[in-house]
């Protein structure tokens, strides 16, 4: 059997997704032995009922670079007669992008440290701040990571592309606040970001989406409810790190392919509940004079809780409202004029209808009936 790209994606999807069933039952015990727990009533808007192990980042880090190590090592012995031509041809280019990578892995390690410092010892707003920026700005200056978005002024490109990382970490922390939340909803972001590389044949950022859509897919099984390991803040950080860096790799605008310029847009509908939901919290929080940083039971997710449904049921809702508009903006890509702006309505609608379920619900009182965690 000749070896082709759609082998590589599987493979690294399915070695990601074994590695994390495999590593997070190893540091659930881990976290044990060193007291690294998320404990109830820590935090006032906290309520689960027992200690959880917090060690969800370190389990998905790991799983993630050992894929990405022993990806690149058995592609030093890749027969080239077993492989597909325009396998064998991409492959050889390997080294062009080796030292980019080198520095996405760093940048990842870098976010996840970051979020144990701040789960093991709680770090003050502005320090976090500045770590993100540091992370950001590894992978955007020497990860090469940029978004232009028709800019072409350097420091422009640079501000826009450190805001981006930025606005994900904090996004997908503020996210994670019921089992299974943030990174099913992440998982499926980047199971739509390689779905979209592939359609471009970007043949790299497809396998590192693949990897990443795998890991978070293996760790959603041990963080649904009831879950017996929280990712915490370094989850959290290296989820939105990963979306930040895959979403920003990937090619959404072609002179020669795209009819109109709504295509770059697409990131953005991709990722459109957490960070619309970020941004409705974040005014709540504003208006009702709290510092945004404390977590309460104001997001999307808490809503539905209120509205009858069960937290299982409140967080399958949500992944099928980053499903459906993730998919519906994927004809952009390719359509014609007419097709992206109805794709485009489309979204806005559906992201419409949860403002108005927001602020119905916001002033209907306060959630009474649920204690998920922030």
């Amino acid at each position: 059997m000749t070896i082709g790209w759609q082998h590589l994606y599987l493979f690294t999807f399915l070695t990601g997704l074994i590695l994390s069933l495999g590593f997070t039952p190893v540091f659930i015990k881990l976290a044990v032995v060193t007291d690294l727990m998320d404990r109830p009533r820590g935090e006032a808007h906290k309520g689960h009922g027992i200690a959880t192990p917090l060690l969800g980042g370190a389990s998905m880090l790991s799983a993630w670079l050992l894929t990405i190590v022993g990806g690149m090592l058995l592609i030093k012995f890749f027969n080239p007669a077993k492989v597909s031509p325009q396998l064998a041809e991409n492959l050889s280019g390997i080294k062009l992008v080796s030292g980019r990578l080198l520095f996405i892995c760093l940048g990842a390690v870098m976010a996840t440290v970051l979020g144990l410092v701040d789960d093991k010892f709680g770090m003050p707003a502005k320090f976090k701040f500045a770590g993100q920026f540091i992370v950001a700005a590894t992978a955007v200056i020497f990860g090469g990571i940029h978004i232009s978005v028709f800019f072409t002024n350097p420091i422009i490109v640079c501000s826009i592309s450190i805001f981006w990382f930025m606005l994900l970490m904090n996004a997908i922390n503020f996210f994670d606040n019921m089992d299974g939340l943030a990174v099913g909803t992440v998982t499926i972001a980047m199971g739509l970001f390689t779905a979209v590389a592939v359609i471009n044949q970007q043949y790299f950022i497809a396998a590192l989406g693949a990897v990443s859509c795998g890991v978070g897919f293996g760790f959603w099984f041990y963080n649904r409810t009831p879950a017996s390991i929280f990712m915490g803040d370094s989850g959290s950080h290296l989820l939105g790190y990963l979306a930040a860096a895959l979403s920003s790799s990937v090619t959404y605008f072609s002179q020669t392919d795209s009819v109109t310029r709504l295509p770059v847009l697409v990131p953005v509908f991709i990722l459109a509940v957490p960070l619309f939901d970020t941004l409705a919290v974040v005014v709540i929080r504003i208006r009702k004079g709290k510092p945004v940083y404390i977590g309460d039971h104001n997001h999307i997710s808490h809503r539905f809780v209120k509205m009858g449904m069960t937290r299982r049921r409140a967080v399958q809702m949500v992944h099928l409202l980053a499903l459906i508009i993730g998919l519906s903006v994927l004809p952009i890509l390719w359509g014609t004029l007419k097709v992206a702006i109805i794709c485009t309505v489309q979204a806005l609608l559906l992201l419409l209808l949860v403002s108005m379920l927001q602020y119905a619900v916001a002033h209907g009182g306060s959630c009474n009936n649920s204690s998920p965690r922030d």
